[in-house]
């Protein structure tokens, strides 16, 4: 690593960022007609024309560009965008009987799907506090502790701990299997960590802080491998190792076999999830101001195997999943897998100097800036053989979204210049 790779590496972030990446968003995002976003664009950038608005798409839509104007982007035009998203948020997805975000509605703001996906409204905590932040707009806040209170009475398991995750419009948990009523997920309760890492630093109230402790000690204790510190995708609710399966309402779109079970069930880890826990459990110490030692064997163990399993050195990137000794299972390159680990890999570098990091970030960065980035249009391609040909062509859907793109380069720019203060 040198000064001027460091520079070099930031220059091509910041042009992509600020020259491609933002101004795909800035240009067609906006639903003027409806309010919201539109989400939903083809290998070309056009409308692809799917009549859906999920909460996932329009609170990571909101997220992303209150996250980039709080960087300092944007001159104000990514805090008005943002502010158009939460007024359809507010006006169109909350439910005014029961409380809590809708899953789905259509372009037109007609519900869709009425169910409580904790996830959906993990995410609903984290852009609406990020929201008010940024812009200084207290609904966000103010909506963020009401789903954080919902959570509390609904979802909370107060026997095992941790939160159930799928319920019916009322808050009534719904049924086992692929209603997914009797499992718990690393996904979900991951982005309950961000998200109430970002409520504790708006509100600063101990009743967050607290929530945001039992998280991280469940992620820790529970739910990373005992052995690996590797994130295990699926519980049942008393915390044993559940075969990962497929949900009726949410990831219906990975890749599954016909029976919605996945291969290696239940032997199998992400290297982008344990990239992004690692660095998300990171700046969550840092908001809760707890040295990183307190949790020194959690941040290094998947960072080692993320680094010494996932990388491909012969080809660039990072590769989907493996079991959690080590063998890799699904060498294709997928986006929100690349740009968690962009993030990581500078944390890791950052925090434990090993020089493997610095390297395994060069890869990727590498990687991502001359295959995964669709230049032309500006999006990141969805999903790319090793080599690093697109199998997906879709710059967005209700999965493909800003959020991870968007986030990585910020984040990643960040971390960059920490380094350059100290090179």
């Amino acid at each position: 690593m040198t000064n001027e790779t460091l520079q070099q590496y930031r220059q091509e972030l910041h042009d992509h960022l600020t020259k491609e990446l933002l101004p795909f968003w800035t240009q067609r995002a906006a639903d003027r007609v409806n309010g919201g976003f539109i989400t939903h664009f083809d290998q070309y950038g056009n409308d692809s024309g799917e009549d859906e608005k999920s909460l996932i798409a329009q609170t990571r839509s909101i997220y992303t560009y209150s996250s980039a104007h709080r960087a300092g982007y944007g001159d104000g035009e990514l805090a008005d965008l943002a502010r158009h998203g939460v007024e359809y948020l507010l006006t169109n997805m909350w439910d005014q009987e029961h409380g809590g975000f809708y899953w789905m509605t259509n372009r037109k703001g007609e519900v869709l799907i009425d169910q409580k996906i904790v996830y959906g409204q993990s995410f609903a905590i984290y852009c609406l506090s990020e929201y008010t932040l940024a812009t200084g707009d207290n609904r966000g806040i103010e909506y963020a502790q009401k789903v954080f209170d919902l959570l509390q009475k609904y979802a909370a398991d107060t026997c095992y701990g941790g939160y159930f995750e799928m319920f019916h419009r009322d808050w009534t948990l719904k049924g086992p299997g692929a209603a997914g009523g009797d499992r718990k997920t690393l996904d979900a309760h991951m982005h309950l960590m961000e998200a109430f890492t970002t409520l504790y630093e708006g509100t600063q109230q101990p009743i967050h802080r607290r929530k945001l402790l039992e998280v991280i000690d469940l992620l820790v204790t529970k739910i990373m491998h005992p052995i690996y510190g590797t994130g295990v995708p699926q519980f049942w609710a008393d915390w044993r190792v559940a075969p990962q399966i497929k949900f009726d309402v949410i990831w219906g779109w990975d890749r599954f076999t016909e029976d919605g079970v996945k291969r290696e069930a239940e032997d199998n880890t992400s290297y982008g999830h344990n990239g992004e826990f690692a660095w998300l459990l990171i700046h969550a110490l840092d908001i809760l101001a707890i040295p990183y030692d307190a949790y020194h064997d959690q941040l290094l163990k998947p960072f080692v195997h993320a680094v010494t399993n996932g990388v491909d050195w012969e080809h660039g990137g990072v590769f989907v999943e493996g079991s959690h000794s080590g063998e890799v299972y699904d060498r294709e390159k997928e986006f929100w897998q690349q740009a968690e680990v962009l993030i990581g890999f500078l944390d890791a570098y950052r925090i434990f100097g090993d020089e493997i990091y610095w390297n395994a970030y060069a890869n990727v960065h590498r990687f991502v800036m001359d295959k995964m980035i669709n230049h032309p249009v500006g999006e990141w391609w969805p999903l790319m053989t090793r080599q690093g040909i697109p199998i997906w062509t879709h710059m967005s859907h209700s999965w493909k979204i800003n959020y991870h793109t968007v986030r990585s380069v910020v984040q990643s720019i960040r971390r960059l210049d920490k380094l350059l203060t100290t090179a």
